[in-house]
């Protein structure tokens, strides 16, 4: 045998065509390696039963046995000649389909061959063909059985929700109890029955979403409750969520909420009169936690007792935002000098400041700074915007930024409260209310490393007057920012003031739209948008946001630096107990 180190350089030697050459007669030989001397003589055993032979050649006498013999009979002795006729050399090709194989090569029929096969009709082809295919179906062992796994159901997915770890909720959901349908999703739904409408949202023909279009807001609710009761499974458990005519949904809708099932009714204490700037005013503040309104009322009072009540002015006034670019290259990040710019190798993150007005100016800013984007385009043509906001606005986040450089309006508001003010109303002493104020606020938040958060509780009265007057209560978050710093004067009277850099407040859009928040805002004086001078009636909100903050801050640190505060919250914030005696 050639070694194969020989038949290596052999090869090597060969040029691109004799290579080719030699690999055309390898397989040629192959073919009549497998298919016989003839190429075919055994394809007949495969393709027509009845012209196979045992190998020894005798095709006429089997031809003429099989002429003789009725019907009946040449289909039993074929099936008993391919029983005991010798498999063929190619005899792999059984795997193929037939039909396609006889097709593919076509038959060379002898003269004994072709003499049986005059006398064959198209019946018996068909015939052939039929026992070539079951022979073929015979070799595919059957598969095999699969065992059936007990199906563990956690909880059954209601109709109308998606897809979840149950595999059930792959298949579309069936129910006996429901018979309404939906020809046509278009169709009209107004003169239906609000029960066969929650049917056709339970069985998910109808959006729950889609109900105001279809249906006035206020029957949109009533459906969509049925609807959230039968997959909540009780017909009380949405008893004590408010739906009546008091909220108007007609004005929720398409700009305040959506999927609208009811509202929550949260309660709205009054603090005042509170004197700012010369002026009495009044604060609705919307809380369920007891004793805030009554202790921002307190320090209302103690205010309102000095001799000019709280003075407060607007530093800053514009809202912002930092849309995220990226440059070429770092160097041309850094050529970006003519605006306020944060750079970060090719990133460039502009903080735009504008003026809102009376809104809070989200929306506003956010289409200006697309404008701004496309003017730097210009200069820069490898300028690529990656997110409109990128973080340095910043918005409903703690951030430095907003600390150091303000959001909203920037506001300071300053008070002094007479000595017999702070001993009658206060119940407690300037000195103690100094040291309270240096020890908590000052050292006690710069040891936890707070950021903006210099304050007692300034979030409380934020938060509340958010919710009573329509504004982002997320907002909250920065508009909360506060220093709150005390003093005792020359005169042994206290000087307090509260600086927050970053309030976010509008008069106009968003929840101030809505009646009771709308009225909310016409008890301070500043509903809507100013008729003399934008931006004026937002301004006086943050103005009282922040005088209302002061008030609660006074407040909350005299009970502290009385030792008052459970007491406080015993009295304000505790049911008395009913009992009765037998």
């Amino acid at each position: 045998m050639m070694p194969s180190s020989v038949i290596t350089q052999y090869i090597d030697q060969l040029s691109s065509t004799q290579l080719y050459t030699a690999i055309v007669a390898f397989t040629v030989g192959l073919c009549v390696i497998l298919l016989g001397p003839a190429g075919d003589q055994n394809l007949p055993l495969m393709l027509s039963p009845r012209n196979g032979n045992n190998g020894n050649g005798n095709n006429a006498d089997n031809a003429a046995a099989m002429a003789s013999e009725n019907e009946e009979k040449q289909t039993t002795n074929k099936q008993k000649l391919n029983q005991q006729q010798q498999e063929p050399k190619w005899y792999l090709f059984k795997y193929i389909n037939v039909d396609i194989l006889g097709q593919v090569v076509p038959t060379r029929n002898n003269s004994n061959s072709s003499s049986s096969s005059s006398s064959n009709t198209n019946n018996e082809q068909e015939q052939e063909k039929e026992e070539s295919k079951k022979t073929l179906k015979s070799v595919s062992p059957p598969p095999s059985p699969l065992k059936k796994k007990n199906k563990v159901v956690l909880h059954p997915p209601a109709a109308s929700a998606p897809v979840c770890s149950d595999p059930a909720s792959f298949s579309t959901t069936t129910t006996t109890t429901t018979t309404t349908t939906l020809n046509n999703k278009k169709e009209s739904i107004s003169e239906m029955n609000n029960e066969d409408i929650a049917q056709l949202v339970l069985q998910n023909q109808i959006k729950d979403h889609e109900l105001e279009k279809r249906l006035d807001p206020f029957r949109a609710v009533t459906v969509r409750r049925m609807v959230a009761s039968a997959k909540l499974d009780s017909s009380t458990v949405l008893q004590n969520l408010p739906q009546g005519p008091s909220l108007d949904y007609s004005k929720v809708y398409g700009a305040n909420c959506e999927i609208v099932i009811g509202y929550v009714p949260l309660p709205v204490g009054l603090v005042g009169p509170l004197t700012l700037n010369g002026e009495s005013v009044y604060i609705p503040m919307a809380t369920t936690e007891g004793c805030l309104v009554a202790s921002t009322q307190r320090g209302a009072k103690a205010i309102s007792q000095g001799l000019v009540g709280a003075q407060a002015q607007i530093v800053k006034d514009g809202i912002t935002r930092a849309p995220c670019l990226i440059m070429g290259s770092a160097m041309e990040a850094a050529n970006v000098k003519e605006c306020t710019a944060t750079i970060a190798g090719k990133n460039v993150y502009l903080r735009l400041v504008c003026f809102a007005g009376d809104a809070m100016g989200m929306n506003m800013v956010s289409k200006g700074s697309l404008k701004v984007i496309e003017t730097l385009k210009e200069e820069f043509p490898t300028l690529k915007l990656v997110a409109l906001s990128g973080n340095m606005c910043t918005d409903k986040k703690a951030a430095a930024t907003n600390w150091l450089y303000g959001r909203g309006k920037s506001v300071v508001v300053e008070a002094i409260i007479p000595k017999q003010v702070v001993s009658t109303t206060l119940k407690t002493t300037v000195p103690a209310l100094v040291q309270t104020n240096l020890n908590k606020n000052l050292i006690g938040s710069a040891m936890a490393g707070a950021m903006g958060g210099f304050n007692a509780h300034a979030s409380n009265i934020v938060t509340a007057i958010f919710l009573a007057t329509g504004q982002d209560p997320a907002q909250n978050v920065e508009s909360s920012n506060c220093i709150t710093l005390m003093e005792e004067t020359i005169d042994g009277d206290l000087w307090i003031s509260c600086t927050m850099p970053s309030i976010e407040v509008g008069t106009v859009g968003g929840g101030t739209s809505l009646p009771a928040q709308g009225a909310c805002l016409e008890m301070i004086g500043c509903k809507g948008g100013s008729k003399h001078e934008p931006g004026k009636n937002a301004q006086k909100l943050a103005l009282v946001v922040a005088a209302a903050t002061m008030a609660g801050e006074l407040s909350l640190l005299s009970a502290l630096a009385a030792n008052t505060l459970v007491q406080a919250h015993m009295t304000h914030n505790r049911k008395p107990t009913n009992t009765t005696t037998k």
